[in-house]
Parts: C-alpha cells; structure tokens; sequence
C-alpha cells in the first residue's frame, strides 16, 4: 500500500495564540487542574509540546517534580503536593470524541499510556455520551474534596484548535449544575473559533469548581520532512487546521491510505461505492468512482472530483468516522487460520503495525498483543521527536533566522556592557 505524496505543512500561527502561549504561566499560578484535550484518533499528533514547559515548570512549584522534563519523555513522579490543605497541581488528559475510534482499542491505548506516561491521568471522552461527561465531572469534584480548605478549585482546560474544548465545557456545565443551564460557550466547526480566555465558568456547586476556556494553540512550525507534512495532513483532516490552506485532493489521498491502514478487508469508504468494490489505492480512481456514484458531474458530463473530495472529507468527519470506528477487532483470515502476509493495519491515524502471529488471538491476550504494539509505535514517536529536537527539525527556516539575530543582537550588547565597565574602571 503506497505512502501518499504529501505537501508541505503551512505555517498557521495567529496573533491569539502568540497572545495566550505568553499568558499561560500567569494563568497556571491561579489554576489548580490542567484538562488538557487532545483529538482520541490524534492521540500523539495533537499534543502541544509547546506548552509543556510551563505545564512541567507550574507542577515543579508546587512540588511535583516528573523525573523527565521533556514533555514527550516517559516520567515518573517524585514527590506530589497534593493532599489536604496542599496546593493541587492535577493534569487530566482527555481523549475527546471516543466514538471515532474502534472501542476494542481503548483500553490497550490507556495502559500503554500508563506505562509510558505514568504521571498522566487519562480519561476517554465524547460530548454524546453522559456518562463519560458524568465520570469526568465526579473526577473533577473528587479531586476538589481532598483539598478542603480550600474555597474554591479553578480548572484551565488548554490544548489544539478544534478539539471540542467549548462543547466539553457547556457538557460539564450541564452535567454539574442542577437546573437547566444555557449553552455559556459559542462553538464552531471551524478552528480558531475561541480567540481569547473565557470567564469564569461554574461547573460545579458543592464543591465549588471553576473553569477558563481558552484558545486553541497550534505549533508554531509542524516540523520538516514527511513527518511535518504527515502531522500537517492529519491535523487538516479533523479540521485543526485552516483547510484552505491544503489542497483537498492532497487531504483524500491520505485519509483514503489511512482508511485501508484500520481495515485492509473492508474500508469504510466502500459504503459509498456500488456494492462488491474492492478496496482501492488510488486516489484519482476513487473520486472518479465516488463523483459517479454521487452524480457530481460538471457540463458535458465531466466527473467533479474537487466537489467529491470536499464531499468525502465532510462525510469522515461526521458519520463517516462513525463507520471506520465501528472495525471489528478480528480480521478474516486465510483458508490456513492465518493474515494475509504482511498486513498492516492500525487505530486512529497515530498507530499502525504489521499484524503478525501475537494478533490471531482474541479476549485478553488480543489486549496485550495491541497494547505491546501501541508501546512500540509510541517509542518511535518519542525516538523521531528527540531526533528532531537534536537536529533542529521543530524549527523553520525563519524561526532559525530570528534567533540568530536576537544571538548577534546579545553578543553585541555584551560587548558594549563589557567595554563600558572597561571604560569605567580605567
């Protein structure tokens, strides 16, 4: 199954987020819980690290001290503040829109991440189930009742654009608060929706709990090579990033090889074509097929594969997603009880392996054959991004030209201060 020729990531960085990376250390001396949301079939991608040293420095004054700074290392905690009386410094990761992703892989996803990131908390989310909202919500208050000298407990919910941050919140709210209780949040399809710090909203009554929405921030530059534009492509895909700034043909090629990664026997896209097509690799060839079945032509009977494409893209992010998590976790397999020879598949667009003997089990040991597997495609995240941060692949062109001059501009004050104190002592 070929790899897709991808683009080069663009560069989408406004001022709003420039404005709140700067605001974020004053904003965590006040907060006592970080909910930190991430998109459940982005798990990796859509982690900030640029956030992450304020994150790691606010836990460190209050005596939380991970035994790696790095924010995409495995840590360990050596000492934690909280308890009674003490000051809470709690990190939630929340894996919103749980229902785009298969549920047989929940759970193995969760104890990798415990094994990985054990200072993590986890929690997997969607806004159209009440009771992953309610077990959070009882998270929330749990954690407010063992601090109680303390009045109130303020939560700062942070992470990329379009991950559901608002709609999580006015969840909360209404899942917390007895009564009926207004929509609070605006909320958008598109990213960059929420441009400034919300006010205090209430998400809870005994105890009282507190919550700031905040902007959505994405990285200032998503990295060189195929691993930038892969990571710019999948952040297009659930619509983290401005898609005018792709072109949609380039967003179908990828999502199409990705579709055949989390089922090779049978894609979700084949819902859509006649019945009895085979899976297919070719981007052109599909939308052809797709524009047909649609009756999207132009004038002169010509196939509108853009307007498909557009058409395809919407289609994922809604039901379409709903059918691609809905991959049974067992395969067919051969006439020999066995794959076919060096199948890939996957779970969420971060995770991908070659099914192998340990797969053709079920129950518990399915569990840990797709936990090990996760671990692995985890590692390698970590190992590419400690390799680009040596090698200086997080940052543009234009980031290294900047710090070069701010560099010569601090060499060449430090020269004049020190022919100045000369000066001053002749």
């Amino acid at each position: 199954m070929p790899f897709p020729a991808l683009p080069s990531p663009p560069s989408w960085f406004p001022g709003h987020m420039n404005r709140f990376t700067k605001q974020l250390p004053a904003l965590l001396s006040r907060t006592d819980v970080v909910l930190e949301l991430r998109d459940s079939r982005l798990p990796l991608t859509s982690i900030n690290n640029n956030l992450e040293g304020a994150i790691n420095k606010w836990r460190a004054e209050r005596g939380y001290y991970p035994t790696h700074s790095s924010p995409f290392s495995p840590s360990t905690s050596t000492s934690s503040s909280l308890g009674y009386g003490g000051l809470l410094c709690e990190r939630i990761v929340v894996l919103n829109k749980r229902d785009f992703v298969p549920e047989w892989g929940v759970e193995p996803f969760r104890r990798a991440m415990k094994a990985k990131f054990p200072d993590q908390t986890v929690h997997f989310a969607s806004c159209n189930k009440p009771r992953d909202i309610r077990s959070l919500s009882e998270m929330l208050v749990n954690i407010a009742k063992r601090n109680p000298h303390a009045t109130e407990m303020n939560v700062l919910v942070i992470g990329m654009p379009n991950v559901g941050k608002s709609t999580l919140l006015n969840s909360l709210r209404n899942m917390g608060i007895s009564g009926r209780t207004p929509k609070a949040l605006q909320t958008s399809a598109q990213p960059g929706h929420t441009r400034a710090l919300s006010t205090r909203l209430k998400l809870s009554e005994d105890p009282l709990v507190y919550s700031y929405d905040s902007p959505g921030v994405m990285l200032p530059f998503l990295g060189k090579g195929n691993r930038g534009a892969e990571r710019g492509v999948k952040l297009a895909l659930i619509a983290g990033i401005k898609e005018s700034l792709y072109d949609v043909e380039a967003l179908v090629a990828y999502l199409l090889y990705r579709l055949n990664i989390l089922n090779p026997i049978s894609p979700a896209y084949l819902t859509l074509l006649p019945p009895g097509s085979p899976p297919i690799t070719e981007a052109d060839d599909f939308l052809e097929r797709l524009a047909m079945r649609l009756n999207m032509l132009l004038r002169g009977g010509e196939k509108d594969t853009v307007r498909a494409a557009k058409w395809f893209v919407e289609w994922w992010r809604n039901e379409g997603g709903l059918v691609s998590a809905s991959v049974p976790e067992s395969l067919p397999t051969g006439s020999d009880g066995t794959h076919a020879p060096l199948l890939r598949r996957g779970w969420g667009f971060d995770f991908e392996w070659t099914v192998d003997g340990s797969m053709n089990c079920t129950g518990p040991a399915f569990e840990s054959a797709v936990q090990s597997k996760m671990e692995e495609c985890i590692d390698e995240s970590l190992r590419a991004a400690s390799e680009d941060e040596r090698s200086g692949g997080g940052i543009s062109m234009t980031q290294e030209r900047k710090r070069s001059w701010q560099e010569k501009l601090a060499g060449r004050a430090a020269k004049s201060k020190a022919k100045f104190a000369a000066r001053k002592t002749a």
